[in-house]
């Protein structure tokens, strides 16, 4: 199975030199925020797969312009093809806006999803906006990861965590994928693609 992962920045490629066929081969298409609506719409409507997003912390666009055809995925558990993603949208706050959280609101939405955990015995993907502390995150406030995302990721074991929201021209050296434990951590930053 092949996974689009798009985040933060619109993909020319996939956009202004967009030619038929070019998602072809592509079965589900993931976005860990903060991008166009008009950009997921383009995306769903010119592949064959579906699409799947979180909120990134400037995404309160969608509330008065949703990006029809998607699916918003923000505190659910779904099931695409016997694989289990959770969403989790939002960075850490650093200014007023809805979709940031304190350390302690994010991890009291991950406590609010134990009894759907323990019900979908666990998740394969976990997709978020902001990284993990110390995992993919920056030194500074606005680019900082959740520390409760460490714990989360040591009790559950995700097979993947996928997100964004630290751009890779933030930092020429900053790798794209990561490991934790078991779990492979992807920057969606733009694009990428995984096989599954």
């Amino acid at each position: 199975m092949k996974i689009l992962l798009i985040s933060d920045e619109e993909c020319e490629f996939l956009w202004d030199y967009y030619r038929p066929g070019m998602l072809d081969g592509i079965d589900l298409i993931i976005s860990c925020g903060d991008l166009k609506p008009e950009y997921l719409r383009f995306l769903v409507t010119m592949g064959k797969a579906p699409l799947y997003y979180i909120h990134g912390n400037h995404d309160e666009r969608y509330e008065n312009d949703p990006p029809e055809g998607c699916v918003c995925i923000e505190d659910e558990i779904v099931n695409f093809r016997g694989l289990r993603i959770l969403g989790l949208g939002g960075c850490p706050r650093y200014s007023p806006g809805k979709h940031q959280y304190t350390e302690r609101q994010m991890r009291s939405r991950l406590r609010a999803l134990r009894w759907r955990l323990w019900r979908s015995k666990g998740v394969d993907i976990v997709v978020t906006h902001a990284p993990l502390r110390g995992y993919g995150d920056a030194d500074d406030l606005p680019h900082r990861g959740f520390e409760c995302f460490n714990d989360f990721l040591d009790t559950y074991n995700p097979r993947y965590w996928f997100y964004g929201h630290v751009h890779m021209r933030y930092n020429r050296n900053q790798p794209r994928v990561l490991k934790k434990g078991m779990t492979t951590l992807i920057n969606a930053c733009e694009r990428y693609i995984i096989e599954i």
